[in-house]
């Protein structure tokens, strides 16, 4: 969105654009020990090579800056030499971040703005997209993927190696064991899910992932030659998702530590440092340092009840509280002029699409209807970040609050609808905003226990929230009644912003998805000339089983907005 758009709103001038400098904590120190240098062998070419590192499920306080109880000295080590990034945002679940930073758009604009991509949907990332690895192929980039994809299967067009990578090496669906690499979506509904290209690796099995994907992402790097063509790697982690499996060695020290899901949760944390370790260890040693940028980024909130904490963000994954979308982010690259800081520009997942094309050199422009920014100067040089707003979601199909009304919105937007929106120091939230505790870190060996009601927040039914972030981070108080000028105007923004929306795209499950059906593992099954049958109307039984119908169709956004034109709002 094009800051432009900010204009004619008389409030707007009132929520104080500018950034505030607060600190959400004081990092550690950082460790001593450094990482082995070794002399890349070669001048410096051009463009860099792109590292991103993408964990799932680690939560804004599993890592060693935030003050947490996990070690994490590479992440830390790392972070502290190069750009901290503590106002980045990220989305609730799995499949949305991801989308999002390969498309560089919102979900409204993909049609996945519900849930995530269940195995036996027939649904993927939309076809029309041009992708960010497709993008950087078309600037000469030789890109890898390696680890979990989760943006859909169930046709050959939907794989990674259709989509923009050279080679693929990890599991299509969103959780599987770290060992046998079983994948199940129900009880008795499991398959194989690890996959080499195009075909089941079969024989690959029986090694922990978080090793078995760093020592392919080391392969890649020992094989290819860093002078003549760039290269482009997303290591895309599936820890430290349930379920909650690490080597034992990894436990160990932190055997002292009261609550059982915690200790094998930080244990897979310090997998994952080590394994971000020996990938750094690689570039140096083949060469690629020097002229490299590494990203690392989480894709959503932690979930306390599996081991992570947000710990003092609201919240928890799946929420659209600062718990489940505010993540962990930094860049470390040699290439960064200002470095050693942290910095406060406001930071979506969806810039780096754009961000990453322009330091490849290609024209970000070519891709119409990003919803990204290009943030290099404000990561790198310290300047003003070009992102003024940032649309959380807006989810026509999740639970209605029974509270929620057209009325309760001021006539301008029905707050019975999911919906989540940042302008600025403000941020909005309608509907039914998800679990929104604030849980503190799991000390105690009987989590939740009695003490689970410690930070409870009960509060009368209602579906408008208004935060002040930049002063208020935590969300502890709500400022919807005390500014309802500013809660208009963002109401107003929801109403801009669902104008442009697609139809959501959340088909039924397919019972040839079954992976019985394809020798025990999760594919595809459905040919790539099989036209979709999909009607763009989902059906959804609400608690007292009756069914409530929610449009997917853009006349149902036509007809809101029309209401809302008459009012002249």
């Amino acid at each position: 969105m094009a800051v432009s758009a900010l204009t004619g709103f008389s409030v707007v001038s009132l929520l104080s654009l500018g950034y505030l400098s607060w600190d959400l904590m004081s990092p550690n120190q950082v460790e001593n020990e450094s990482i082995p240098n070794f002399r890349d062998r070669s001048p410096v070419p051009h463009p860099p090579h792109i590292i991103f590192i993408m964990t799932d499920d680690q939560g804004f306080n599993d890592i060693g800056y935030h003050g947490s109880d996990i070690q994490t000295p590479t992440l830390d080590k790392l972070a502290a030499d190069g750009v901290k990034l503590e106002n980045y945002y990220i989305q609730p679940i799995c499949t949305p971040s991801r989308s999002q930073l390969i498309t560089g758009r919102y979900q409204i604009h993909t049609g996945l703005q519900h849930s995530i991509i269940r195995p036996r949907q027939p649904n993927c990332l939309p076809f029309d997209q041009v992708t960010l690895p497709q993008r950087l192929q078309e600037a000469g980039y030789s890109t890898h993927m390696v680890g979990k994809w989760h943006l859909g299967f169930y046709k050959k067009e939907c794989l990674p190696t259709r989509r923009g990578f050279d080679s693929y090496f990890g599991s299509l669906t969103g959780s599987v064991d770290y060992y046998t690499y079983k994948s199940c979506d129900g009880p008795g509904m499991c398959g194989f899910d690890l996959h080499e290209g195009e075909t089941v690796a079969w024989g690959q099995g029986g090694k922990y992932s978080t090793h078995l994907y760093t020592q392919r992402v080391r392969k890649i790097l020992a094989a290819h030659d860093p002078q003549a063509q760039p290269l482009f790697i997303y290591l895309s982690f599936q820890a430290v998702h349930t379920p909650l499996q690490s080597p034992r060695e990894y436990i160990y020290p932190y055997r002292g530590l009261g609550n059982v899901a915690r200790r094998k949760y930080a244990a897979m944390v310090s997998a994952v440092d080590e394994a971000v370790r020996n990938v750094t260890y690689a570039l140096r040693k083949y060469g690629y340092y020097q002229n490299s940028v590494i990203i690392f980024s989480t894709d959503n909130g932690g979930q306390p009840l599996s081991g992570g904490s947000n710990w003092p963000l609201r919240g928890r994954k799946g929420t659209y509280w600062e718990g489940g979308v505010r993540g962990l982010g930094f860049v470390h690259s040699p290439l960064l002029r200002r470095k050693r800081r942290v910095s406060k520009a406001l930071v979506h997942i969806t810039d780096w699409y754009p961000t990453l094309v322009g330091l490849a050199g290609g024209n970000a422009s070519q891709t119409e209807g990003l919803d990204g920014y290009d943030m290099w100067g404000a990561i790198s040089e310290e300047k003003e970040s070009p992102r003024l707003e940032i649309l959380h979601n807006i989810d026509p199909l999740y639970n209605p609050a029974r509270s929620g009304s057209l009325q309760s919105g001021y006539g301008i937007w029905n707050t019975a609808i999911q919906a989540s929106i940042r302008t600025g120091d403000w941020k909005l939230l309608t509907g039914d905003p998800g679990y929104g505790d604030w849980t503190p870190p799991q000390m105690l060996p009987g989590f939740p226990g009695g003490w689970w009601n410690l930070e409870r927040h009960l509060e009368p039914q209602k579906s408008v929230w208004l935060f002040n972030i930049s002063e208020d981070p935590y969300e502890r108080y709500d400022l919807a009644e005390q500014r309802p000028d500013v809660v208009k105007e963002l109401l107003a923004r929801l109403v801009f912003h669902n104008r442009t929306s697609v139809p959501v795209r959340y088909p039924s499950e397919d019972p040839r998805g079954d992976p019985d059906l394809n020798e025990g593992a999760w594919g595809p099954w459905v040919g790539d000339e099989e036209e979709d049958h999909w009607n763009g109307v989902y059906h959804k039984k609400t608690k007292d089983g009756k069914k409530y119908k929610l449009s997917k169709t853009k006349s149902f956004f036509r007809r809101l907005n029309t209401r809302i034109m008459s009012n002249r709002i």
